[in-house]
């Protein structure tokens, strides 16, 4: 298998190599098996892909759920794999199922070093960030997030989850931001209605102060829809938000994803305790 570079920077605060952010006990690097976060069950297994070839898994996936299910359109520079210019500055954490050893599940971290050695984040794209230039030194971004459809049930993103929160504190960072996708089609109509309805809920009871809002770079014409239903945000977003996260302004529409795209926020500090003992253990 192909072993990923070594970046020229380091990964994060601290001045270590790719992979070595990731904590290993003596078993572990004698076996060389996955670490797993006492998140996970027993049929699950939470590993930072260390080969291309883990990576590639990912991005299997990613494309499988974003593409096949989602009919995002992608520049495919590898046949059925979602894959973009931030791929190689990123942490890939997956999950597996022991049973099959198939990928069901991953995130991509992008650290401050990263960010700062390809220039920006992906939310720089989508929006101007401005005024979240003072966590930049300690804010990491999470993004394509994706669970199988055969295995969306709370173990998995807990698992996923479980590990980033440790990863955060190990690598003393304690900011997260990303862009929430809310799917443009539904019920077989391709309509900003539900994103809309979601913003205007969520802008009532989760939004940022004004000294950390942000704006879009190419906004979802929110208005342009009289929203009468309250639809429910998707699961990951009510994940964030009981996590503590906070909306950061108004969407953004993603052409080629096809998606309404909320900016995020989420500070481990604000984490409500009970998620930070399960979590944390603190």
């Amino acid at each position: 298998m192909k072993e990923l570079p070594n970046p020229t920077m380091p990964l994060s605060l601290i001045d270590m190599p790719r992979g070595s952010l990731h904590r290993h006990d003596t078993e572990t690097q004698k076996n060389n098996l996955p670490s797993q976060t006492p998140s996970a069950r027993p049929s699950l297994s939470v590993e930072w892909a260390k080969h291309q070839d883990e990576v590639r898994e990912a991005q299997r996936l990613r494309y499988d759920v974003f593409v096949t299910e989602m009919g995002a359109r992608l520049k495919e520079t590898i046949p059925h794999h979602d894959i973009d210019l931030f791929d190689d500055y990123c942490e890939h954490l997956i999950v597996r199922d022991q049973t099959t050893n198939q990928v069901i599940g991953t995130y991509r971290v992008l650290t401050p070093a990263q960010a700062k050695r390809i220039g920006s984040t992906y939310s720089d794209l989508e929006f101007d960030l401005t005024r979240l230039r003072p966590y930049r030194e300690r804010m990491v971004e999470l993004g394509r997030s994706c669970v199988h459809p055969e295995h969306r049930h709370g173990g998995v993103i807990m698992a996923l989850w479980g590990a980033l929160a440790e990863f955060m504190v190990r690598n003393k960072l304690d900011v997260m931001i990303g862009c929430a996708s809310i799917p443009m089609l539904h019920q077989g109509v391709v309509s900003g209605e539900v994103a809309a309805s979601i913003w205007h809920q969520l802008k009532q009871t989760h939004l940022a102060d004004i000294a950390h809002q942000v704006t879009p770079r190419l906004p979802l014409p929110v208005e342009q829809w009289d929203v009468n239903v309250a639809f429910e945000p998707p699961a990951l977003i009510k994940g964030y938000l009981r996590l503590g996260a906070k909306v950061l302004g108004a969407p953004a529409w993603d052409p080629d994803f096809n998606t309404a795209d909320l900016p995020m926020l989420m500070k481990i500090q604000d984490m409500p305790a009970r998620y930070r003992k399960h979590f944390l253990g603190a």
